[in-house]
């Protein structure tokens, strides 16, 4: 009988093995060292950030015309894991800027705003964002309220932005361009999205929300509209096609949440486990002890199911196009709970020691929360799961 070919789920190409090896060792020799201090004083690292366009990491999916590395999703998500394994606040900006801006742009976009705002993305010499959730509107995003009203060869904006990560990169200073969903007309085909730059007239920072549970590393902000005069090329694709848009992008958000996930969950692994071994109790190393032997080997277990959940997943994704919110929700679903777990039994093994920052497990914990609620709540994977499902009678 012929011997099976061996297929690596997590390295399915020696480009995919080297991308992991490279972000690898950038992550643990320049992202680590900085985190816990970034964590402390909620700042976000801009110069460190613009060094992962000179790693070809900021335009990750972006084809290589507009100065992107071309890759696909499973290079999305290995860039994402491994460095959410030593900052998850960092990668969380990383994430709203490649995949929410870039990504979107790339594939949304037409041939002009490309060439325009790709490469100074990819490069590093803009860090952006992109702008859906509102004060008073979340999950129910068909219920936005900011609008914009065609005005002559543009379109003016009004209404307000929150919880928009790379919104700011200080206190005082707005990131450089957002992708903005806006609504133009009543209904669910009412929404439109919008490039909208720093210095346009009538936007403005709002406030950096501070004082977060976690991920501080990563700035959050409040962004404002007033009046604000946006040029009629910047309107992407056409009015009232932003629901399709933001579709496509949400597979790829959900995908790589999850996959920041793992990282979360891989770190915390290694510190519970390295701490049950090295650790004495009553004679004896911790992990002798079936209580402690649960955490480790039902995390690990977790976290194997949960990492070949989402490889699986991002080599069956389409960049390009939306049908896959079955398995990005899944991903999501299972793996921000699964990572939230994992930190917890890790600051469990530790004790006392977990619930210091010199750890780490107890930072994890906390930026694990956040995939729970931001990018979709997992209710409302839920919800979309369930509902998708129930138009299925067989399963493949």
């Amino acid at each position: 009988m012929a011997k099976a070919a061996s297929i690596d789920l997590f390295n399915p190409s020696a480009e995919h093995l080297a991308l992991r090896e490279m972000v690898r060792s950038f992550a643990e020799r320049e992202v680590e060292p900085q985190a816990a201090e970034h964590d402390r004083s909620e700042t976000f690292n801009a110069p460190l950030f613009r060094k992962l366009g000179e790693l070809g990491l900021l335009g990750i999916t972006v084809p290589e015309r507009w100065g992107g590395a071309g890759m696909d999703a499973v290079a999305a998500v290995i860039a994402h894991e491994e460095l959410a394994a030593v900052d998850p606040g960092f990668t969380l900006a990383y994430l709203a800027h490649a995949m929410l801006f870039a990504n979107n742009l790339a594939v949304n976009g037409d041939d002009a705003q490309r060439a325009r705002y790709l490469p100074p993305a990819c490069d590093g010499r803009a860090i952006c964002g992109m702008a859906m959730s509102e004060p008073a509107v979340g999950t129910d995003v068909l219920g936005m309220q900011t609008r914009a009203r065609p005005d002559g060869d543009g379109w003016v904006l009004d209404g307000a932005k929150m919880w928009i990560t790379n919104g700011c990169i200080s206190k005082t200073e707005l990131g450089d361009a957002f992708l903005v969903y806006a609504r133009t007309a009543d209904g669910p085909k009412g929404l439109s999205l919008f490039i909208v730059e720093k210095g346009m007239p009538g936007f403005a920072l709002g406030q950096k929300l501070e004082d977060k549970l976690g991920m501080r590393a990563s700035p959050t902000a409040e962004l404002v509209f007033d009046g604000c005069r946006v040029p009629g090329e910047n309107l992407v694709g056409k009015t009232g096609g932003a629901v399709g848009h933001m579709m496509r992008n949400l597979e790829i958000e959900r995908l790589t949440l999850a996959a920041m996930s793992l990282g979360i969950a891989r770190r915390a692994i290694e510190v519970m486990n390295a701490y049950a071994r090295e650790r004495q109790a009553f004679g004896r190393p911790l992990n002798d002890f079936g209580q402690i032997q649960r955490h480790i080997a039902e995390s690990y277990a977790a976290w194997m199911a949960g990492r070949a959940y989402v490889y699986l997943t991002a080599a069956r994704l389409d960049l390009g196009r939306a049908g896959n919110r079955i398995d990005s929700d899944g991903v999501k679903l299972f793996c921000s709970t699964m990572a939230k777990n994992v930190a917890d039994s890790a600051i469990q093994v530790l004790g006392g020691y977990g619930y210091v920052g010199e750890y780490r497990v107890e930072r994890l914990w906390r930026d694990a929360k956040l995939i729970e609620i931001g990018g979709g709540t997992i209710e409302a994977h839920q919800k979309n799961m369930a509902r998708d499902l129930s138009q299925l009678d067989r399963l493949k």
